[in-house]
């Protein structure tokens, strides 16, 4: 059998639609007119035990269009609530996304398989349900970018053109649709969906259904409310130090886009930066710059203390001693994603054992970054891999902190190559670059030529292989290409 003849079978293990009626609302994906195959993302597939070819037969396609339910499917549209650069919005939703269903995968966990761009649901507010390219083409290079990284990330399985125009500020633009998998869509938008109705039943049910699925270590907990809330907070501290080891800038950091398991999700106006700045900002949307890089950990503890209110009453019954034990793992924030964020740096210049001073050589060596106007990724990548003309060398901009760090490694009693050996493994030479985002988009949209995009996704798979340094994607963008703002993706 040939791979135009092949049925594609997922197998559909759904356990959210067990949930209460109000947690989602049932409706099929809206058919598209010509549905045509971007892209499978094959070692995803085989993770979730699909076969690819079977994503790539007409029955796949149409199904990864919507036009067609795969046996086992179950399609929903979720529920949440949520900040939005901290406005209230007391409903929003899967207004352009619907889940198909769960599958348990490979690696023995579940994940989500949900349409972006699949058509309107009751949540889309006078949206029209819709992608058009650009936002697809971003997100599938980005969030696979950033798994290649090793950061906490949403994946993207395929991507489909539609045949059917979507209708933007600019004019009418090619639609499509994104397959993305998660590990789960539930947020902390999702429990402040329920506690503005103060519907508790509904938040006992989601916070038992989370532990179930994310934190199965906590089924015995004596307080399992207390426990959860601690759990996501190591695991957004965790995040967050990742963001901030490869200079990646969510842009949309609202309590909606927060994920319960620690996972990177919504690639909108999301950018990592070219040149060091810490108060940089890429969305074009957020004027106040809320969520700039060097407020990323900040915007995630204000987010966490939204989920730690959804959680009180089942905490203690008394409200102040409820309170207190929440501001107390609140304030757990700040040490533990210190804690991540050495581990990444420590590695990111070498550094195989712990000295009390680490955090001030890192602050040094990236406060020189920003007053020198380097490249974030290729100073990182310059120590691991020397070079005569590097900003280390003797003359340049950081050698005077070269020297501190050639001393401290010198105490470490650990081989020098082992260092290099780890830098070079931690610091990539690739990241997925606005402007070559941006070109590739252009070229899909303007010549219907996607040759740039694969070529990208290709290259930033392999983020770390020394022979990316001297290739074109590794480049930093000249003046000209500079890309200062990216735009949600609505």
């Amino acid at each position: 059998m040939n791979a135009s003849q092949n049925t594609l079978s997922i197998d559909f293990d759904n356990s959210y639609v067990s949930l209460a009626p109000e947690f989602y609302e049932k409706l099929n994906p809206t058919p598209v007119s010509s549905p045509s195959l971007i892209v499978v993302n094959d070692s995803l597939a085989g993770l979730l035990g699909i076969d690819p070819d079977s994503l790539r037969s007409e029955h796949g396609i149409q199904v990864l269009a919507g036009n067609h339910i795969a046996d086992g499917s179950e399609p929903i549209a979720m529920a949440y609530a949520g900040h939005q650069f901290g406005n209230w919005v007391p409903q929003l939703g899967d207004g352009r996304a619907i889940l198909l269903g769960e599958t348990l995968a490979t690696d023995g966990q579940r994940y989500d398989v949900q349409l972006k761009g699949a058509g309107r649901t009751p949540f889309s507010r006078g949206g029209d349900g819709r992608n058009w390219i650009g936002p697809v083409l971003r997100e599938y290079v980005v969030s696979e970018a950033m798994a290649a990284l090793g950061v906490p990330t949403t994946r993207a399985l395929a991507a489909v053109t539609t045949g059917d125009s979507v209708l933007r500020e600019t004019g009418p633009m090619p639609g499509a649709i994104l397959t993305r998998v998660a590990r789960s869509h539930i947020r902390v938008g999702t429990f402040q969906y329920f506690a503005a109705r103060q519907n508790n039943d509904a938040i006992e049910q989601l916070m038992h259904h989370v532990i179930d699925r994310h934190y199965p270590q906590l089924r015995d907990a004596d307080n399992p409310a207390l426990a959860l809330l601690a759990a996501v907070i190591d695991a957004q501290a965790n995040l967050i130090a990742h963001w901030q080891s490869v200079g990646f800038i969510h842009g949309v950091m609202n309590t909606d886009n927060c994920s319960i398991s620690g996972d990177t999700i919504d690639y909108g106006p999301c950018a990592f930066m070219d040149t060091f700045s810490a108060d940089q900002v890429f969305s074009s949307i957020d004027r106040g710059a809320r969520y700039a890089y060097q407020n990323q950990p900040r915007i995630a503890q204000w987010n966490l203390v939204n989920l730690a209110q959804c959680l009180l009453t089942f905490m203690h019954d008394d409200q102040e001693e409820a309170v207190g034990m929440a501001q107390a793992a609140i304030n757990e924030f700040d040490e533990r994603f210190v804690h991540y964020y050495l581990i990444r740096m420590r590695a990111k210049i070498g550094l195989l054992d712990e000295q009390d001073d680490d955090l001030a050589l890192i602050s040094s060596l990236m406060d020189l970054m920003a007053r020198h106007k380097l490249d974030f990724t290729q100073t990182f990548r310059q120590l691991a891999h020397r070079a005569p003309d590097d900003p280390f060398a003797p003359g340049g901009d950081l050698h005077d902190w070269q020297l501190r760090w050639s001393q401290r490694i010198d105490n470490c009693a650990i081989p020098l190559s082992e260092s290099q050996r780890t830098m070079q493994l931690t610091n990539p030479a690739i990241i997925a670059r606005n402007h070559q985002v941006e070109a590739m988009i252009e070229q899909a949209v303007n010549e219907q030529d996607f040759s740039a995009f694969h070529a990208l996704l290709k290259a930033v798979a392999t983020p770390f292989e020394r022979d990316h340094d001297d290739g074109p994607f590794a480049a930093a963008p000249t003046e000209q290409e500079r890309v200062t703002q990216t735009f949600c993706g609505t």
